[in-house]
């Protein structure tokens, strides 16, 4: 993984929880969404202002070996803080499971291609339907394809 520098954890606790045990069963427990057990991935970016790693769980989004990091907040009407790292810093490092790797990052515009990964998104967990229902934002989605 091609990210390094200084880890400032989350100030929500269940997302420092997750990530904590997630990591330190090197992706064996802590798995998938507490309330559903739905499966996630966690996505370490660069900070956009402070430049220190972050880390995220997200729902678990793949297809062909890429991946798709959906930045809902549950229909807010405002991005996930991890949304301006993506724009900022393109490159983040994914764990599913144990298998970790790097990623490009890059932001969906309205298109086709947005269209077919938000039909996977909303397969995979319906919630991301209603949460666009919420909102009069249009749910970012940035598509994560793995380096070679």
């Amino acid at each position: 993984m091609a990210l390094t520098g200084e880890y400032e954890p989350s100030p929500e606790q269940w997302v420092r929880d997750q990530v904590a045990e997630f990591e330190a069963s090197n992706g064996a427990r802590a798995n998938v969404l507490a309330r559903t057990g739905d499966p996630i991935v966690v996505i370490t970016s660069k900070g956009a202002k402070s430049g220190k790693l972050r880390k995220n769980p997200v729902m678990r989004v793949e297809h062909d070996g890429s991946y798709l990091a959906v930045a809902s907040k549950g229909g807010a009407p405002e991005d996930p803080v991890w949304a301006h790292n993506f724009r900022a810093h393109p490159e983040v490092d994914l764990q599913d499971g144990a298998d970790k790797a790097t990623y490009d990052v890059r932001e969906l515009p309205d298109s086709p291609e947005r269209d077919e990964w938000w039909e996977r998104a909303v397969a995979t967990w319906s919630t991301y339907g209603d949460y666009q229902k919420k909102t009069d934002r249009l749910i970012p989605l940035f598509l994560l394809e793995r380096r070679n």
